[in-house]
């Protein structure tokens, strides 16, 4: 275990032992609460798990360094910022997808375009947004998150 796990762990239990000497009522009632959320999100979980398994089988490690690690950079780039506009996943399914695609071969600057616009820019949601915000606001936002993401895979790569 790394210096940097240890250190959340001795705070996180500091502040678990702080909140159990302060208020042990509220701190028990809220690990309750807690457990009862994760025993929610446990289908969810494991479906993203699967979902991530599933993608991988059907576009194998090569296919993944060949096109998002070995062939030309910007465009790459440009193309998985595309899909990530285009893609609607939940960010706690983003992650673990994203950590998994590096791992099979892919360069960081493409993957965090990816990332970084299935976040911030909404092709899907659109309608939704342009029925609560107005037409130019959602265009304006898009287009700014767009390249503002391209602009941080970019940056991305030059400090990883």
């Amino acid at each position: 275990m790394d210096m940097f796990t240890m250190a959340l762990w001795v705070i996180t239990g500091t502040w678990f032992i702080w909140s159990m000497i302060k208020d042990k009522k509220k701190t028990l009632n809220s690990i309750k609460m807690s457990s009862g959320m994760m025993k929610n999100m446990i289908g969810e979980i494991v479906g993203i798990l699967f979902l991530i398994g599933l993608i991988l089988t059907f576009i194998p490690p090569d296919t993944i360094k060949q096109y998002m690690g070995q062939s030309n950079i910007f465009i790459s780039t440009i193309i998985s910022a595309f899909v990530g506009s285009i893609t609607l996943i939940p960010a706690f399914v983003a992650f673990p997808l994203v950590g998994s695609l590096v791992n099979a071969g892919a360069n960081i600057v493409p993957v965090v375009a990816f990332l970084t616009t299935l976040t911030m820019v909404g092709i899907v949601t659109f309608p939704l947004e342009k029925r609560k915000f107005g037409m130019k606001f959602t265009i304006v936002r898009n287009s700014l998150s767009f390249v503002f993401a391209i602009i941080i895979a970019l940056l991305m790569g030059v400090l990883i």
